[in-house]
């Protein structure tokens, strides 16, 4: 039990030194993300074949998890700290509003992306979302240029933070980028409650509303702007992932102590999903569905595969070739 407490005192320190504002707004999501996981068993309303609770459990679980990296990652910067947290703040006020009046819709049973059906409630929250995102956007851009012009670790660490932020403004923007190309016409539909709602846009291309993708629900019969900005979103947790597996297997691998080996590594795997983010935002103009690739984006894939693997190669080869130090 002693041990408990002092783990969890431990965890609360930590998290002291974090961003405040977004380790709140972490937190605030979370509880959020339960109220949404007991609205997905309890309430039975759909909106397009999917439950009303679906998008705000996703949103939560997304901006819960960004946020919180976030937090942590402002703490390591070394220069204009205090102009980071500003940014940090910013994305904290805006992550809430804009998950809060995606669950007020929620609860509603209408829409909030999208929605131009002319209640006064409905027109706030798209106002909400039209202009709440820039914000982020402009936000994660800002600390993106910080963390690239100063280290905020070793060498391996800053790499995939680097090319994670990048992504993650790649993933915020691309939305409105696939929703210009992708010609989504305005249309009406069926809210929750049977009443006609006229929306403005969609997440399809092809098929503006598609469904489908198990756990997911990204559209099976066309193209889905949600695929790039998740895949991009997460980048920054799947490259400090990736730093973290090479930091436990340079334990057991002499070779991979060496800091510019791992982030050799690192960084071609940030330059690996990065194609695979530009392949997905691609195959999404053009109204594909990710689950359905054709030969072309198959053959893409298979390329980029291949050079990553063998960039990875041959920086373990050359690496495993040369002399450890002694001491390492």
């Amino acid at each position: 039990m002693t041990t408990v407490h002092s783990r969890g005192a431990v965890v609360t320190m930590l998290l002291r030194q974090w961003h405040r504002p977004l380790v709140v707004s972490a937190g605030l999501l979370a509880v959020v993300m339960v109220v949404s996981l007991v609205g997905l068993v309890l309430d039975q309303r759909t909106l397009l074949g999917e439950s009303v609770w679906l998008k705000p459990l996703k949103f939560t679980f997304a901006f819960a998890l960004y946020t919180l990296t976030l937090a942590w990652l402002l703490t390591l910067l070394t220069r204009a700290r205090r102009f980071g947290w500003w940014m940090g703040t910013v994305i904290a006020a805006c992550a809430l509003l804009d998950v809060g009046v995606i669950t007020l819709a929620a609860a509603r049973g209408t829409f909030s992306h999208f929605n131009i059906g002319g209640d006064p409630l409905s027109s706030f929250t798209a106002q909400v979302l039209v202009y709440g995102v820039p914000p982020i956007l402009v936000s994660n851009l800002i600390i993106a240029i910080l963390v690239l012009v100063q280290r905020v670790g070793d060498r391996a660490l800053t790499t995939a933070l680097r090319y994670g932020l990048v992504l993650g403004v790649f993933g915020t923007s691309v939305p409105y980028w696939l929703a210009f190309v992708g010609g989504i016409r305005r249309r009406t539909v069926l809210d929750a409650n049977g009443d006609e709602v006229t929306l403005g846009a969609g997440h399809g291309i092809g098929d503006p509303d598609g469904t489908g993708m198990p756990i997911t629900n990204w559209s099976a019969t066309g193209g889905d702007l949600r695929v790039p900005h998740f895949i991009g979103m997460h980048g920054i947790h799947a490259l400090l992932l990736l730093t973290i597996v090479l930091g436990l297997l340079a334990a057991r691998h002499a070779w991979l102590r060496d800091e510019h080996v791992r982030s050799r590594l690192v960084a071609i795997g940030g330059l690996g999903y990065c194609g695979l983010s530009a392949l997905t935002a691609w195959q999404a103009a053009r109204g594909q569905s990710f689950m359905r690739p054709d030969g072309l984006t198959l053959a893409i894939f298979a390329a980029i595969v291949l050079a990553a693997s063998a960039a990875a190669g041959a920086v373990v080869t050359a690496a495993r070739r040369t002399p450890v130090p002694a001491g390492r």
